[in-house]
């Protein structure tokens, strides 16, 4: 047997007996990005409805979101579309208005979720009425309904290894601790236990 194998084999037995402790996971913003889409955006056509649905006249709706980091800020900008006013004969009576949108929050650690806090309502137009209107569907909902559940993301990961390696590697807790925003990725510090059989 190599040195180089037999130093793998006793790293690995040690990995398998010893608990993880603090390590970092990154993020990238794509990511981050592709599991807004799919919690929030995978409805017909991509619209999130913010107020009432495909068979309701009138509705609020979101779609196209675009994310990007600025400073300690993660910040949301999509297009929507508010069909306002009374529904009469299956149809929306008021106006229809198509702004651009834009909402930013922070994460936020959550045991093994990475959570986000302090929405803010940065940008929908230039009218305070349209904004009174708007403002608290894309300001509580949006951060609330996206959470990423980082010990999810890791086991299904870590679900292929054994067909890759020969060995089943299963991370068996993750606690997160802290999370930051470091060029173009959430960087989240992070303790946890693995094992390898």
């Amino acid at each position: 047997m190599t040195t180089f194998r037999r130093f793998l084999i006793t790293a690995l037995l040690l990995a398998a007996i010893t608990p993880c402790r603090a390590g970092e996971l990154t993020v990238s913003r794509d990511a981050l990005e592709r599991t807004l889409k799919q919690q929030l955006f995978s409805g017909p056509r991509g619209v999130y409805y913010l107020k009432g649905s495909p068979q309701t006249p009138c509705s609020i709706t979101a779609e196209n979101p675009r994310l990007s980091f600025e400073q300690d800020r993660i910040v949301v900008r999509m297009k929507t579309h508010a069909r306002l006013g009374r529904s009469v004969a299956g149809a929306c009576v008021g106006m229809v208005l198509n702004l651009p949108a834009e909402v930013s929050f922070q994460p936020n650690a959550e045991d093994e979720t990475i959570g986000f806090r302090d929405a803010r309502l940065d940008k929908v137009s230039n009218h305070a009425e349209i904004n009174f209107v708007l403002a608290p569907f894309l300001r509580r909902q949006v951060p609330s309904s996206m959470k990423v559940d980082a010990a999810n993301l890791l086991r299904k990961a870590l679900a292929g290894s054994t067909a890759s390696s020969g060995y089943e590697i299963t991370l068996d807790r993750l606690k997160i601790h802290s999370i930051v925003i470091q060029g173009d990725a959430l960087v989240v510090d992070v303790d946890g236990d693995m094992s390898i059989r």
